[in-house]
């Protein structure tokens, strides 16, 4: 069913994604749609909210009220099937791993196809956070437990991961790069899983804002793998 409110306090799309993530965390919330200027808000919720319930949820700053005048802000489209939210994500990968391959000309070597493939997770993954930088960064504060508490970690990650990109192309200070590697995606990981085992509806700030893509599984099988080569690798490196 359909719920219209008003929220007042709303003053820029910050805002709009801050009452977003707060409503789509009710279990009743299905859908959210926003205008900004008026402070309208259209849900699609499995049983009418309460202003009182509304009010806990919200911010001090953004004040709900029923509303009574009828308004359109378009039908509420019904949440994409999760594959095809994900995609996006699935086909990237089949990109990362076809240049890997690629890269490795006519002498392949599995530890040279892990490295090479790693630098471009990096550099790429890196590129679609820059898209909106702004947005990611409190995007990826929302589950990752450094960036809650780091406002500045946030803002610099997506340097790290450039950074780290080149340094693992060049094959440049390989030991440092698999070990920042795996203590920044560890940490993620505590994050993706806490997030999903809370069901958090919150969007993935892996490939940005650009691309809404879920918090799922697939988040945490993505981290996961990349936590498994850095290890493997680096044991190599050592041996």
């Amino acid at each position: 069913m359909r719920q219209n409110i008003k929220i007042s306090g709303m003053t820029c799309k910050a805002c709009v994604s801050s009452v977003t993530e707060k409503l789509i965390s009710l279990d009743e919330v299905e859908h959210v749609k926003i205008d900004l200027v008026g402070g309208n808000v259209a849900l699609q919720v499995s049983k009418s909210l309460t202003l009182e319930k509304l009010s806990v949820v919200l911010l001090p700053k953004f004040i709900p009220s029923l509303e009574t005048q009828p308004f359109d802000l378009a039908p509420l489209e019904q949440t994409p099937h999760k594959l095809k939210q994900l995609f996006p994500l699935f086909l990237i990968f089949v990109y990362l791993i076809s240049c890997s391959v690629l890269l490795q000309k006519n002498t392949f070597r599995f530890t040279n196809f892990m490295i090479d493939f790693m630098g471009l997770f990096f550099v790429v993954f890196s590129f679609f956070k820059f898209l909106d930088y702004k947005g990611f960064s409190s995007a990826f504060a929302q589950y990752d437990p450094l960036a809650k508490r780091s406002a500045l970690y946030a803002k610099i990650y997506p340097f790290i991961e450039i950074f780290l990109g080149f340094m693992l192309f060049f094959r440049w200070q390989l030991n440092f790069a698999f070990t920042v590697t795996i203590v920044i995606l560890s940490i993620t990981t505590v994050g993706v899983i806490y997030a999903l085992l809370d069901k958090n509806k919150i969007n993935c700030a892996c490939l940005g804002t650009v691309l809404k893509l879920p918090m799922t599984e697939a988040t945490l099988i993505e981290n996961v793998i990349m936590l498994v080569m850095a290890v493997a690798m680096l044991f190599h490196q050592l041996g």
